[in-house]
């Protein structure tokens, strides 16, 4: 039986084991029809970004026997120009945001291909929830229109669509879970 825990991001070690995770689910790494039907990710973060963001507010993670096997990545706004493709969506986010509001933005989730379909994509998220609840109003993510599966995913989570746009050829969904 796989006991997994939730927790907080709190070592390099962790930091090494989201990176390859990323890499192993990378958009750039996987097939085609891998894309289509268990989903990927888009951006690659150094591990030196992946530090900083989990200095100014910890990762949450997914473990079970001490290995990560899924992670939500938390960033928040002031990393806006790190990544120059996400700058559009924080752009969009600028003007659809009350300026009385909070938010985070969920920089990435993904699951190890083992563990999938168990529930993990969800409890990332609740425990995501439970931990930023208190300190923010919204979590806000992008979703490539393709990944299909990831839209499902999110959907069904509680986030809905506040915005699409396109950008170098790919249509995104800003999408958002009110945590009010």
């Amino acid at each position: 039986m796989k006991t997994i825990s939730y927790k907080r991001a709190s070592n390099q070690k962790e930091l090494e084991q989201i990176r390859t995770l990323q890499l192993q689910n990378s958009s750039q790494n996987i097939t085609s029809e891998e894309k289509l039907q268990q989903g990927f990710v888009t951006v690659q973060h150094s591990l030196a970004l992946l530090d900083q963001m989990n200095s100014a507010c910890p990762h949450i993670i997914a473990v079970n026997d001490n290995t990560v096997i899924g992670f939500a990545l938390v960033m928040l706004p002031d990393f806006r120009r790190q990544i120059e493709v996400l700058i559009p969506m924080f752009e969009r986010i600028d003007e659809l945001m009350p300026k009385d509001k909070t938010y985070v933005v969920m920089g990435q989730i993904c699951i190890n291909k083992n563990y999938r379909k168990q529930g993990i994509f969800r409890e990332l998220y609740h425990f995501y929830r439970e931990e930023l609840q208190h300190q923010f109003d919204y979590l806000i993510t992008e979703v490539a229109t393709i990944n299909i599966r990831s839209m499902q995913a999110h959907h069904a989570i509680g986030f809905k669509i506040i915005d699409t746009y396109h950008e170098d050829g790919i249509e995104w969904n800003i999408i958002l879970w009110d945590w009010i």
